[in-house]
C-alpha cells in the first residue's frame, strides 16, 4: 500500500488509515475478539497508520489497540492518538453506560477538558499506559473548539516540545470543523491536521481553507469521516448526516450520487473512499471499522478503479463542482 510522509515530519503514513472508536464500543458493543481480529485483518490487508483516543470507549479502543499491536515490530506501523480530554475515576464506581457519548461501556469514569501543558503530559502518560507501548508516533489536540485559545497557548507548545525532544514525531489537530484547523496551519507548525466530514463527496467545505493552507505549506491532511456518518454508504430515508438526520436535500443530493455510480458500475461508497485522494494535500483516508469483514470490505472498495467518466458525470450533474480536484482512476502501488 502506498505511503506518505506527514508534513515536515519523518511520519509515514498508509494512503488507507485504521478509525479504531470502532473497537472502542462505538454505538455498539464489540467483543476483545472481534476488536482483535479486526487490527489483525488491517495489517493483513496492507495498513500500517492506526488513530485511536482516550475519548473511544473511556480508554477501550487504547487498550484494545495496543493488545493487537503489541507483537508487531514497533517500527512498521504509525500510530496516533490525541489530548484534550483527561479520563478520571467516577467516585461512585460507574453506574450506567456511556451511551450519551456515543459507546457502549460502563461509565467508569469522566471525560475532563484539559488543553493545558500539563494535561498533555497527564493525557499522553495516560495512553501509553493503556496502550501498554512506549510511543505513540502521532499526537493529536482532540476537537479543542470551545477551548481554541487554551489549545494554542498551552497544548501546542506542549506538544511541539515533546516533538522536539522526539517523545513524538508529528504533532496536529483533529477536528471536524474548518476554522480551527486553517488558524493553527497559518499561527503554529503543526505536522498534520485530521479533518473528519469536511472533505467528502457531499461536503467539500475544507476545500476553502484548509486544503490550500497545508498544500501551500507543505503540511498533510487526514481525511476522515468519509462517509458522512454512514450516509454515503447507502443512502436511504432515515439515514444518518453528520450524527443527525439527513435533511431531505441532502438525501437528495446522495441518492442521484448513488445513480450516478451505479450507472458506471462502481459501489457509492467506493466512490467516496478515494475522492479525497484527489488532493494533494490529503495523505491518507482514515477509515473506522468494528469487524475483520467491515475491514475487508473497505479495502476492496478503495482498490476498485473509478473512471474518470463517473466524476466527470457528477460534474456534469452538478452533484461535484468543476473546480474539485478528483483522484486517477486507479489507486497506485497496492498488493
Amino acid at each position: 500500500m502506498r505511503t506518505t510522509t506527514l508534513g515536515g515530519s519523518t511520519v509515514e503514513v498508509s494512503e488507507l488509515a485504521l478509525g479504531c472508536a470502532g473497537i472502542g464500543n462505538l454505538f455498539h458493543p464489540v467483543t476483545d475478539e472481534a476488536a482483535h481480529a479486526t487490527v489483525d485483518a488491517a495489517w493483513d490487508a496492507g495498513i500500517r497508520t492506526f488513530d485511536t483516543a482516550p475519548h473511544y470507549g473511556l480508554g477501550l479502543s487504547e487498550r484494545r489497540l495496543g493488545a493487537a499491536l503489541r507483537n508487531r515490530p514497533r517500527d512498521t506501523y504509525t500510530l496516533s492518538t490525541k489530548v484534550g480530554r483527561l479520563l478520571e475515576p467516577r467516585p461512585e464506581g460507574g453506574r450506567g453506560d456511556d451511551l450519551a457519548q456515543g459507546f457502549a461501556v460502563p461509565a467508569t469514569h469522566r471525560r475532563v477538558w484539559d488543553f493545558s501543558a500539563d494535561g498533555v503530559l497527564r493525557s499522553l502518560e495516560a495512553s501509553l499506559d493503556r496502550l501498554g507501548l512506549d510511543r505513540v508516533d502521532i499526537a493529536l489536540l482532540h476537537d479543542p473548539d470551545d477551548h481554541a485559545e487554551q489549545a494554542l497557548t498551552e497544548a501546542y507548545p506542549a506538544l511541539e516540545r515533546l516533538r522536539a525532544e522526539g517523545v513524538v514525531k508529528a504533532i496536529g489537530i483533529g477536528v471536524n470543523q474548518c476554522a480551527l484547523p486553517a488558524r493553527f496551519l497559518r499561527e503554529t507548525d503543526i505536522d498534520v491536521v485530521l479533518l473528519a466530514g469536511r472533505y467528502t463527496l457531499l461536503d467539500q467545505e475544507g476545500l476553502a481553507e484548509v486544503l490550500p493552507e497545508a498544500a501551500a505549506r507543505g503540511r498533510s491532511v487526514i481525511v476522515g469521516g468519509v462517509f458522512n456518518s454512514g450516509l454515503l454508504t447507502n443512502p436511504k430515508p432515515g439515514a444518518m448526516y453528520d450524527y443527525a438526520p439527513t435533511p431531505p436535500h441532502v438525501l437528495d443530493r446522495a441518492l442521484r450520487m448513488k445513480a450516478v455510480a451505479d450507472r458506471h458500475g462502481v459501489p457509492l461508497r467506493a466512490a467516496a473512499l478515494r475522492f479525497p485522494l484527489g488532493h494533494p494535500a490529503v495523505a491518507s483516508v482514515l477509515s473506522g471499522a468494528r469487524s475483520p469483514e467491515e475491514v475487508r470490505d473497505t479495502v476492496d472498495q478503495m482498490r476498485r478503479t473509478v473512471p474518470a467518466a463517473l466524476w466527470d458525470e457528477l460534474r456534469a450533474e452538478e452533484l461535484l463542482p468543476p473546480h474539485v480536484p478528483v483522484p486517477a482512476a486507479a489507486p497506485q502501488s497496492w498488493g
